[in-house]
């Protein structure tokens, strides 16, 4: 009996579960908020410790902006939503 050659199948390509890239909430410096505004902001939208928050908040101020969240469009939207209703200057962008 002859055997028939299988074709080899690489299998990441016919997965098809192929994920958009994640999205990015960017904090930008906007020198109208006080330091401790933006670290009470930074808390509420994505629950960092307050030492977190000074972190971030020196880093945008130092470098005119910070990834504050990475992930799903609608979680980095939700990020930015909290961040700016106080007037904080944010992006949301696709990474």
């Amino acid at each position: 009996m002859a055997e028939t050659a299988q074709p080899q199948v690489d299998t990441e390509d016919v997965t098809g579960t192929e994920t958009a890239p994640p999205w990015m909430t960017l904090l930008h410096n906007c020198e109208c908020h006080t330091f401790e505004d933006v670290v009470k902001q930074l808390q509420k939208a994505i629950a960092c410790s307050e030492a977190e928050g000074w972190e971030i908040a020196w880093q945008v101020h130092n470098t005119g902006k910070a990834v504050v969240k990475v992930g799903p469009e609608a979680e980095c939207v939700r990020v930015g939503n909290i961040l700016a209703s106080i007037g904080l200057v944010v992006t949301v962008v696709q990474s």
